[in-house]
């Protein structure tokens, strides 16, 4: 045996393994794992990934086809040029859409219900009982029933309209639909539940409308992104933190998750998970926690089961998790039914049953109030200023985070890709779902699912707006699936997104308290827009009592860890906005051309016919100035200025 043969057979066995043995950093971690894979000898593959392989090996040639093709260059899928996405697959991005879409049905039926509690053009006779119900329930129930099948294509009809445009325009994964939160505040404290508020819907509608042009005026200057771009990244990292906590507590509740959690009188929250029939007027359980069967199969195949497949990279196990659960929820009679022996669970099957329905919009189309003479007071006012910040706020937060989700993010400042025909495209839908009647149209953090699923290009928004299009024929189906069948995504995407927790600046206490201040404000207010302002007012406001305290002292003071402390200023990297720079240019402009015309007037203002209107002084005439040496007449390349007399 040669010298070669015997160090070959005596080497190291960690280089065998991959591992090399040399200096720290000569190899990254992944390089050698890689190479230790590449050299272990293959296994045997079972009896469920041959029978797969076919259907594999089919996808794969139908996504080299697809992302090869105009369409894949459209969306910048993989290997369609050099702008392509490295990991955006035709089938991934298909089957990230329908998750998104999974997690976000449910508010074709919640959005609808909400809106339609304020009754529209349903008139309400008075007196009012305890219960709320009108004098002449019955007429009004039953206009009641018709408005809310109108809000249900509306809602379905918006949601379809402004994911297609939004995922065609910006290539990112988000999908817009009239959001939770905005519609609630639009219902009940606008309008007022059956009409009883201090608006009507009519006005209320104007007001949104509004809204979405001054969206619309604030994105194409620059401001709208240039507000966002001025919160400090520690924030925008903790908003994002916030947001999977949020959604794990909707994926909690009873309205639309699980019902493991519920809320109480003497304290915030409060175990739950019992039968809704359990249910005080308050909302807590009597009896019966943790056992309600909903619950569980919710937590069993809803949860564990998607997380097992999860972990053996099963695709669309997001998609499988929830259609499996309701199937199992639509038969009657069981313990887990969606469409109980009730008032609702009846109204909820007869609707369930008609399988194909469309139902044209009457009460809620094209009810804007255009003549506010008389109309335009205080309280429109407030309700205009109100929606404007909340859902500025809550968009920008949203579309942020999700781009950092999905990896989009761009430059130093965190900057995703179109951001400014973003937010054109979600100022128009906010105006065009207004003339349908919904309230405001926003980003949906339940995007999230898609993206966890691998969505990363607009197609995943087309996908799931094109899925909202046929739910408008299809409603009764879509409008059926349980919010315990979504639950528990919400709670796995929330877990996905709060990993990015280490990325905030813990070191330094004024930025550490204000992150914890916007994490902990988003879930528990119930709103994204709060928790950032609570967030941006803590910052604001802790760092500028240190920067005093620094300042008086002359620097003799300083904070703990105060040089780990996060560069922020107010004028933030990129180009300032549009607006700004107009403004910048035409002052400049101003000034040169003004000074050019002072100068040119001085200089030939003197023509000896003693009729100059401007008296010059001696020093400053062009005779005293032909006076001086030879050397200072000569001509000189740049513009003379001289005082003004």
């Amino acid at each position: 045996m040669d010298n070669s043969s015997q160090e070959s057979d005596s080497h190291d066995p960690k280089e065998s393994a991959g591992i090399e043995m040399g200096p720290v950093g000569t190899r990254s971690a992944s390089e050698a794992l890689g190479q230790a894979e590449e050299r272990r000898p293959a296994r045997p593959q079972g009896w469920w990934a041959r029978a797969l392989a076919p259907f594999k090996n089919l996808i794969g040639r139908v996504d080299e086809r697809m992302n090869d093709s105009a369409f894949g260059r459209l969306f910048n899928l993989k290997g369609s040029g050099p702008k392509s996405i490295p990991d955006a697959n035709f089938s991934t991005e298909l089957r990230a859409g329908l998750t998104t879409f999974a997690t976000m049905s449910y508010i074709i039926a919640v959005n609808a219900s909400i809106l339609a509690d304020t009754g529209f053009d349903c008139h309400c006779q008075e007196p009012i009982d305890n219960q709320g119900n009108c004098f002449n329930d019955r007429e009004w129930t039953a206009c009641y029933e018709e408005v809310k099948l109108d809000l249900i294509t509306a809602t379905a009809a918006v949601a379809a309209f402004s994911s297609i445009l939004f995922g065609l325009f910006t290539n990112l994964p988000v999908c817009l639909a009239p959001g939770m939160g905005l519609n609630a505040y639009f219902t009940y404290q606008v309008v007022g539940a059956k009409g009883t508020g201090s608006i009507s819907y009519r006005i209320a509608l104007t007001a949104v409308f509004i809204e979405g042009w001054i969206f619309m005026f604030l994105a194409l200057t620059g401001m709208r992104h240039w507000l966002v771009k001025i919160i400090p990244g520690t924030i925008k990292t903790a908003s994002g933190v916030g947001i999977g906590l949020f959604l794990t507590l909707i994926g909690m509740s009873y309205s639309s998750g699980i019902g493991i959690i519920t809320g109480a009188i003497s304290t915030p929250l409060a175990i739950g998970g019992c039968p809704a029939a359990y249910l005080d007027k308050n909302g807590e359980c009597i009896m019966g926690v943790m056992t309600n069967p909903k619950m569980w199969i919710g937590i069993c195949l809803g949860g564990l089961f998607v997380v097992f497949l999860m972990a053996f990279r099963v695709r669309a196990s997001i998609v499988i998790g929830i259609a499996l659960v309701s199937i199992l929820s639509w038969p009657r009679n069981t313990a887990v039914t969606y469409f109980p022996d009730t008032e609702d669970g009846n109204r909820r099957f007869e609707y369930f049953r008609q399988v194909v329905n469309f139902h044209p919009i009457k009460h809620t189309l094209g009810q804007i109030e255009w003549n506010l003479s008389g109309q335009f007071d205080s309280k429109l006012l407030v309700a205009l200023i109100t929606l404007l910040y909340v859902d500025i706020i809550d968009c920008t937060a949203t579309l942020y985070s999700m781009a950092r989700f999905c990896r989009r993010s761009t430059g130093n400042d965190k900057d995703f890709p179109r951001s400014t025909t973003a937010f054109c495209v979600d100022s128009l839908c906010i105006s065009l779902g207004a003339l349908v009647g919904c309230s405001p149209v926003t980003a949906f953090i339940e995007s999230g699912a898609g993206i966890a699923e691998g969505g990363r290009t607009g197609l995943t928004a087309v996908t799931a707006g094109c899925c909202f299009f046929l739910s408008i024929f299809f409603a009764p189906i879509f409008a059926s699936i349980p919010p315990w069948a979504t639950g528990c995504t919400l709670m796995l995407v929330g877990c996905l997104m709060i990993r990015q927790v280490t990325k905030i600046n813990w070191a330094y206490i004024g930025d550490a308290v204000p992150s914890f201040i916007t994490m902990a404000f988003i879930p528990f207010t119930y709103s994204v827009a709060y928790g950032l302002l609570a967030g941006i007012f803590s910052y604001a406001g802790i760092n500028l009592c240190i920067w005093a305290v620094i300042k008086l002292s002359r620097g003799t003071i300083m904070p703990e860890n105060y040089d780990l402390k996060e560069y922020w200023t107010w004028r933030p990297p990129g180009e300032r906005p549009w607006l700004f720079r107009k403004i910048g240019e035409a002052l400049f402009w101003f000034r040169t051309a003004r000074r050019n015309r002072d100068s040119t007037f001085q200089l030939g203002s003197n023509d000896g016919s003693g009729s100059s209107r401007h008296h010059e002084s001696p020093n400053t005439s062009t005779a005293a100035v032909e006076s001086k040496n030879p050397a200072q007449r000569m001509p000189s390349p740049y513009p003379v200025y001289y005082p003004r007399p």
